[in-house]
């Protein structure tokens, strides 16, 4: 990308930990503390509807069992997905990345979409988020990122909608990350923050990529990445960190 659009803020799953994760209460209230860009993990339901969830498995932040890809969207609608968290948050439903992409574009908010596919199913996923994304933000000035820890669900995203911006995700810096990345015609790596030093910011930079933190809840971490001169960072702690 000749010009870089998003702002250095990223709140992760909506509002972090104060609201239930990929949640539209969690998005609204990572909006109330100022933040204007946002983190979701989307998946694809068993009849081919992309949904906002994390886990494989539907235990953690939902009141069922099993793996929600592998679960039509009218069971996965039907779901309480903030009860979990909170009794102020019981009964909140799953969303759909259309219902976020609404929220999104109605109030100009920008968006990384992370591709977190039910394994075995990377290329489909990929593929899928990326159409959908390409014909929501058609119009849109600043489209969304699509981020993968799996090279082949951006592959695929990257074979469906070319024109949306790519980003690796990556937890350990493995043999040919950053060739991976070129390769995927990415515009940016998204690295655990404590894998980012002046060697690793320079050798992206130098290849012309954006440097991405993930997950940063401390000011300490925050402060050292500024330092570096990363250019954003994903955070829970909405309530920490102010975006201006």
């Amino acid at each position: 990308m000749k010009h870089w659009p998003y702002p250095r803020w990223i709140a992760h799953r909506g509002a972090g930990k104060l609201a239930p994760e990929n949640t539209l209460a969690a998005f609204r209230l990572g909006a109330a503390h100022g933040f204007r860009m946002f983190e979701c993990d989307a998946k694809l339901s068993a009849d081919g509807v992309v949904f906002l969830m994390h886990d494989a498995t539907l235990e953690r932040t939902t009141n069922s069992q099993g793996v929600g890809g592998e679960q039509t969207w009218h069971d996965l609608s039907q779901l309480d997905a903030g009860g979990w968290h909170s009794r102020a948050f019981a009964g909140e439903p799953l969303p759909t990345l259309e219902a976020l992409a609404r929220f999104c574009l109605a109030n100009r908010y920008l968006l990384n979409i992370e591709i977190k596919p039910t394994p075995g199913t990377e290329a489909a996923t990929g593929e899928a988020v990326a159409r959908l994304s390409a014909q929501l933000w058609q119009s849109a000035e600043v489209p969304p990122l699509l981020t993968s820890f799996k090279p082949d669900a951006l592959a695929a995203a990257k074979a469906a909608a070319p024109e949306l911006p790519r980003g690796l995700l990556v937890d350990t810096l493995w043999n040919g990350w950053l060739d991976k990345a070129l390769a995927l015609q990415c515009v940016a790596v998204v690295a655990n923050y404590a894998l980012w030093d002046a060697r690793t910011v320079a050798q992206v930079h130098g290849a012309g990529l954006k440097c991405l933190s993930y997950t940063v809840n401390d000011d300490w971490a925050a402060q050292h990445l500024l330092a570096l001169g990363t250019d954003g960072i994903i955070t829970d702690r909405v309530d920490l960190f102010s975006p201006a």
